[in-house]
């Protein structure tokens, strides 16, 4: 048997996923990766711990299939994009701890850049908006604050890369330092119609262009593993970040299709074919995962907090024992009660993009129980997510006729409905919600020939189940107008 190791480095966990020739996943193995929080507002991870995770995830994958690295036809990898690691190129040491996509510790420098005149031409340049969520303050960041990281860049010592470029950096043992054209496109460092690195933008942010890797395409071999890492040269073939890649995974790979991944945070994509559409809604354009010599872009709506709003009830407020019974518990009560949540515990993300807001809870009265607050929460995500429909409607000038959705919160029957019914069309989950990992599966075996083209990962996409929507429209409308009204509470422009 021959496989695809699909790698994936999620924010809370390392996982690995081998598939065969007819896509399916076989085994799926996940090793959990730490945050730590050093200030309010900061988020880190250790490079070393995402390393050792990631290695360790593909070994038991391996391991549990009875096989080897020698029966892998590639690789593909797929990674929490905006996280900064920086690292000498020497030793392979990281200088600092990763800055996570989530860490806002740059929000009062991007605060200051988004008043300036420069602004419109950063957006211009990369489809984004100003913020601390992007790679481009955090290297700032590490090169303005830890000791002598400006001197020892500027001498060529040091290498820049989001979370890909680590691990293909790991894998090979530094013979190559690459990330492709999705990842390098939220860096604010790229221009996103050249798909190279923009000198204007390296002065403004005063980055040295020899940190930084070769910007390469989605689907193509970049290098093979080292033998002493692996014990066999494997092909690494695709490389995307996770929301390009789940876009990819979910075969939304024409103009008009869309998708939405619920994770920690919750990331709407529409493919808008090979130009960028220029947001007026405050979303960002970003590169849709490519093969080679095409020109692929999307429209992205980001949501900070999604999942993770669940895992602080678990977790920090003790009112459930595991995400999973998170349904049951909002199916408890007929309704929210009144309840609002907006979980803006890091800022909110589009189309609002206010790093100061902060989360509250609104409409609580004696009669409210657990079951409200937990249903209160997975309505949040379903109400940003029509926020984010609404806004990309606005934008593609056309309405999208139904939503494909993956990640773990995807198998939550309770969100996917109320999701359902709050946007008022359907929302369509596949049969392997795992569309990341499978979207990075695809793109490295397209590059080896294991999967032949476009068409076959088209019909390879199944079906679960079809929410349809149940609410009436006065009733939807009702209930998202107390949303909107709990966010105007909490935003602070």
């Amino acid at each position: 048997m021959r496989y695809i190791l699909a790698l994936d480095a999620g924010t809370s966990s390392a996982r690995a996923a081998l598939y065969d020739a007819e896509a399916r996943r076989l085994v799926l193995e996940a090793v959990p990766v730490e945050r730590r929080f050093p200030q309010p507002g900061w988020v880190e991870q250790d490079p070393e711990e995402i390393w050792q995770a990631q290695f360790a995830a593909a070994s038991k994958a391996l391991a549990r299939m009875g096989a080897d690295w020698k029966q892998l036809a590639a690789i593909g990898i797929t990674n929490q994009r905006e996280t900064v690691i920086v690292w000498d190129r020497r030793t392979g040491h990281p200088v600092a701890p990763a800055i996570v996509w989530q860490c806002r510790r740059t929000a009062e420098f991007c605060e200051a850049l988004r008043q300036s005149d420069q602004a419109a031409r950063i957006t211009e340049l990369t489809g984004l908006v100003v913020d601390a969520y992007f790679s481009a303050s955090k290297l700032w960041w590490i090169l303005r604050h830890v000791p002598g990281a400006r001197e020892r860049a500027e001498a060529g010592e040091l290498a820049f890369g989001t979370v890909d470029t680590w691990l293909v950096w790991k894998l090979t043992r530094g013979r190559n330092h690459v990330t492709d054209l999705t990842n390098a496109s939220r860096t604010m460092l790229m221009n996103l119609n050249t798909g190279a690195w923009d000198p204007e933008l390296l002065n403004l942010f005063d980055v040295p262009a020899c940190l930084l890797p070769e910007i390469v395409d989605s689907s193509k071999v970049v290098g093979v593993t080292s033998g002493e890492v692996c014990g066999a040269e494997v092909p690494i073939g695709g490389i995307a970040g996770d929301q390009q890649a789940a876009l990819f995974g979910q075969a939304c790979l024409w103009p008009g299709m869309s998708k939405n991944t619920y994770g920690t945070g919750c990331f709407l994509l529409a493919h808008t074919g090979d130009q960028p559409v220029t947001s007026g809604n405050r979303l960002l354009a970003t590169r849709a995962a490519n093969l080679p010599g095409e020109k692929r872009f999307a429209l992205e709506g980001s949501i900070f907090i999604a999942g993770a709003a669940i895992q602080w009830l678990r977790d920090q407020v003790g009112l459930l024992a595991s995400a999973a019974e998170s349904a049951a518990i909002a199916q408890s009560v007929r309704s929210n009660g009144g309840v609002y949540f907006v979980p803006a515990f890091v800022g909110l993300g589009a189309p609002y993009w206010d790093p100061h807001a902060r989360g509250l809870i609104t409409g609580l009265t004696q009669g409210t129980t657990r079951g409200h607050l937990v249903r209160a929460a997975l309505e949040s995500i379903a109400y940003q997510t029509r926020d984010l429909i609404e806004a990309i409607e606005g934008d593609i000038g056309r309405r999208i006729s139904e939503l494909r959705v993956d990640g773990g919160a995807a198998a939550n029957d309770f969100l996917l409905q109320f999701q359902a019914d709050i946007l008022g069309r359907p929302v369509v989950r596949p049969a392997d919600i795992e569309t990341t990992a499978l979207g990075a599966a695809y793109l490295a075996g397209l590059a080896v020939g294991f999967w032949k083209d476009l068409d076959e990962i088209q019909r390879r996409w199944k079906v679960d189940r079809v929410f349809e929507p149940s609410l009436g429209e006065a009733e939807r409308e009702e209930l998202y107008a107390g949303w909107k009204q709990a966010v105007a509470r909490c935003l602070t422009r």
